[in-house]
């Protein structure tokens, strides 16, 4: 099977769910969202990445983590510990070599999993990812005390976050606006700033031919 089709996942929390794209055969990739606000600014644009990349005969998954996306884990109650936690749980039943495309910070996920190599999309460090989350709140209109664009944090996973730094990349792709040293930069507007929603086909296309690249001089 090629086409888009959901799947489930079990890790010492619990069971979550993931969407499956591509071949089950051969190499997989397991794509993480940023998390937060940006991950639903971001989602249509990964898919359509993770698309492209099964039309070029490449396997992934696109989970949701604990307190993202459907998980029955309350956003307030989630500790980053988890979400790595349940990435590597995932990634160790899989069987093939596994490479992880994350988008900015997403990028704090990946740490515990025994990947073949790991992409990264304009990765974000922990503190960087407070410094958004304190000015998104800061900026709000009906300010609350765990809000922070709508999410209800505790200060527990916001000590996790405040000195999470991504682990080592095998490569790091920024846009061209991106003056911070990269691998490749690409031309396209960063999705995780808009306001709304979005996606963009041309550029999901190009980087899903440079992570199909980078696949293959990893050796598949």
């Amino acid at each position: 099977m090629t086409g888009p089709r959901f799947d489930r996942y079990d890790w010492a929390g619990g069971r979550e769910a993931m969407l499956r794209f591509g071949p089950d055969a051969g190499p997989r990739v397991v794509a993480v969202l940023p998390l937060f606000e940006e991950a639903n600014r971001t989602r249509a644009f990964l898919v359509a990445m993770l698309r492209a990349l099964a039309g070029r005969g490449i396997g992934s998954i696109l989970p949701d983590l604990p307190g993202t996306g459907e998980s029955v884990v309350e956003t307030r109650d989630l500790r980053l510990p988890d979400l790595r936690q349940a990435f590597a749980a995932l990634v160790g039943t899989l069987g093939v070599p596994v490479h992880a495309v994350a988008i900015r910070s997403g990028a704090l996920v990946d740490c515990d999993a025994s990947l073949a190599g790991r992409w990264r999309l304009a990765p974000q460090s922990g503190g960087d990812l407070l410094r958004d989350l304190n000015r998104i709140r800061a900026a709000s209109t009906m300010p609350d005390e765990d809000g922070f664009a709508g999410n209800s944090l505790s200060a527990t996973l916001l000590a996790d976050l405040q000195d999470a730094v991504p682990y080592a990349a095998s490569r790091t792709v920024k846009l061209e606006s991106d003056p911070r040293p990269a691998d490749a930069r690409y031309p396209g507007a960063p999705l995780w700033r808009r306001s709304e929603p979005g996606s963009d086909a041309a550029l999901a296309e190009v980087l899903a031919a440079d992570v199909a690249g980078w696949i293959a001089t990893c050796g598949g």
